[in-house]
């Protein structure tokens, strides 16, 4: 995320010791909601405030993200319980692309990925509606799901990507086989700056026999990237869930701040806030990025892997 150059002082063990650090720009990608739940996107920036490790920084970017070029992580869930609505996950799934691809001057682009036991990137990015629809009707249901390792391997392709990032993931949001757990798959996402979108389609509608854990999980990483969840009953419902997330991405602002005065804390992960001054409005943004240290993958890299041939491109 950034680099830092820490200066440390004979005061090493005050309380609430705050160190000078030279960091690179954060950027902060946020929606805005007002109480009746109506998108905003007309605000400017003496209307937000942000807030690092509960200390106000100065927001030194601010910029409407209509015109942004946006990098979408498509990620479809092709094991074998989601055999029964892939079809229509599909179809949705080629109607959201065309859509999201078809505005015109925009240098949008969409990477395609399936995942069972193993995690596959079906297509590189492109604009290619054509190619990416093929590739979408070809796939077919199979073995168990690594739903952690797909974000994580999209994520660590979307981190080399310049601008607005996101992964729409559609699953039932069920989880048996990833080598890493949902924790670091969030932490991925938030080093990209990417935000995620699940939309689980649920077999089942009552707890019973549904995998709830998954669920929460996915939740979990959507709030804390600034996204929001989809959970739907049923099919038709889909193309309501692609339409709400593209109505979101072209309603995004992008703030940047330079941190300073941040207090010391043992966890190099900084919490972050953006606040609106005006009470009858709310944002979602990621609740935190990474400082001072390196990211530590905690598994080594080439235990999760794409398929060996998936980074060819079509």
């Amino acid at each position: 995320m950034f680099a830092a150059a820490v200066a440390l002082t004979s005061a090493l063990g005050a309380q609430d010791l705050v160190i000078p650090v030279k960091v690179n720009l954060v950027h902060v990608a946020a929606t805005v909601k007002n109480r009746a739940g109506q998108l905003v996107g007309s605000l400017h920036q003496e209307d937000f405030e942000i807030f690092d490790n509960g200390v106000r920084q100065e927001v030194a970017i601010f910029e409407r993200q209509a015109d942004q070029p946006l990098s979408v992580a498509l990620l479809v869930d092709v094991s074998g319980s989601t055999n029964q609505d892939l079809k229509f996950e599909t179809d949705s799934a080629v109607r959201f692309v065309r859509t999201l691809l078809s505005f015109r001057n925009s240098q949008d682009q969409v990477a395609l990925y399936a995942f069972d036991d193993s995690v596959t990137q079906v297509h590189n990015y492109t604009r290619n509606i054509v190619s990416l629809e093929a590739m979408l009707r070809q796939m077919h249901g199979s073995a168990g799901t690594s739903l952690y390792d797909a974000i994580w391997l999209a994520s660590h392709d979307l981190e080399l990507r310049e601008g607005r990032k996101a992964l729409v993931l559609v699953s039932d949001g069920g989880e048996t086989t990833s080598k890493i757990d949902s924790h670091r798959a969030l932490e991925a996402a938030q080093l990209a700056d990417a935000v995620i979108y699940p939309v689980i389609v649920m077999p089942i509608t009552n707890d019973a026999g549904r995998d709830i854990g998954g669920e929460h999980a996915l939740q979990f990483m959507a709030e804390g990237t600034g996204g929001r969840t989809f959970l739907l009953s049923e099919g038709p419902q889909l193309d309501r869930a692609f339409n709400s997330i593209i109505t979101e991405l072209r309603t995004e602002y992008l703030l940047g701040y330079y941190p300073h005065d941040v207090p010391l804390t043992k966890e190099r992960f900084h919490k972050l806030e953006v606040r609106l001054k005006s009470p009858e409005l709310r944002a979602s943004a990621r609740n935190g990025y990474y400082g001072e240290a390196e990211a530590n993958s905690g598994t080594p890299a080439e235990q999760i892997t794409l398929k060996p041939d998936s980074r060819k491109k079509r």
